[in-house]
């Protein structure tokens, strides 16, 4: 089957499931597996300018929406070169990925008869039920039902791991400039990690906030897990939240790899914040994922 991933986190899956072959085509973002990017058509780039600070990439956002700007473009002539049997997109989020509206518009004006998964989690299990719809979709149901097995008995292990044990009051933060209360998936990976989410709505959607009410939220531990962003920047910012939270702990972790891509990392996410709350209970995780700022 030929694959055309427009998300990094289904291009993540593809790979997870042994499927990197299948891929035809990618996006600016996909990074895993290793080298995807640089063996296959790019066909989905950012429309932002490069190298923004936190603030000036909410404000290009937030005037690139009001004048219903795409965030994203779409290389029409790549992807009917690619001539992909299966699309997966989502919809999710017009600010992290390609909306799905714009990819099935491209595929009947460019006549290809693909089919399209839109992939859309939520939450945490949701992002598990999207591992076994891709495999589904791919013809790799076994595969998928592997996978899963296999981050479900990782999730079971951290759950014995820090069950019974004191649960830190933790804020996490999508966004610095301004401050985002975290949404979707975020709020249950603290709570699987042994901590208790402050603020934030399991399922729903990411809200900024001001840093008076963050303040209020009277954190022990402030997770800083900037949208996009790998650890160097996340440590970045945590030092600049660190000046507006005085004496409260920080943790920066490497959000574009293990927090706000809905795939088989979050599991590893989960166990690296884990650790970063426990870390007598939890092994460390590989270096380069998170760090913890006294």
């Amino acid at each position: 089957m030929r694959i055309a991933s427009l998300l990094p986190a289904a291009t993540e899956i593809v790979g997870a499931l042994g499927l990197a072959d299948d891929l035809v085509a990618v996006t600016f973002e996909c990074d895993r597996p290793e080298g995807i990017r640089a063996t296959r058509p790019v066909v989905v780039d950012t429309a932002l300018p490069a190298g923004p600070t936190p603030g000036e990439i909410d404000a290009i956002v937030r005037d690139r929406a009001a004048r219903n700007l795409p965030q994203y473009e779409l290389d029409r002539d790549a992807l009917r070169d690619a001539a992909p049997d299966l699309v997966l997109t989502q919809d999710l989020c017009r600010v992290c990925a390609l909306p799905e509206s714009t990819v099935t518009e491209a595929l009947a004006d460019l006549d290809l008869d693909a089919t399209v998964l839109t992939v859309d989690p939520h939450t945490l299990d949701e992002v598990l039920d999207a591992v076994a719809a891709v495999a589904r979709a791919a013809g790799a149901p076994d595969a998928g039902t592997d996978l899963v097995a296999g981050l479900q008995e990782r999730l079971t292990a951290i759950d014995q791991a820090v069950g019974g044990r004191p649960r830190p009051r933790v804020l996490a933060l999508e966004w610095v400039d301004p401050p985002f209360l975290p949404g979707h998936w975020v709020p249950a990976m603290v709570r699987r990690a042994g901590g208790e989410p402050l603020a934030g709505i399991d399922g729903g959607r990411s809200v900024a906030t001001s840093w008076e009410e963050v303040a209020a939220q009277d954190p022990d531990v402030v997770l800083v897990a900037p949208c996009g962003f790998g650890l160097d920047d996340a440590v970045a910012q945590a030092e600049e939240v660190r000046e507006r939270l005085p004496g409260v702990p920080m943790v920066a972790v490497d959000s574009a790899s293990y927090v706000v891509r809905a795939g088989p990392r979050l599991v590893d996410g989960i166990e690296a914040i884990a650790h970063a709350l426990h870390p007598d209970a939890v092994p460390a995780p590989p270096p380069g994922r998170i760090t913890r700022l006294s």
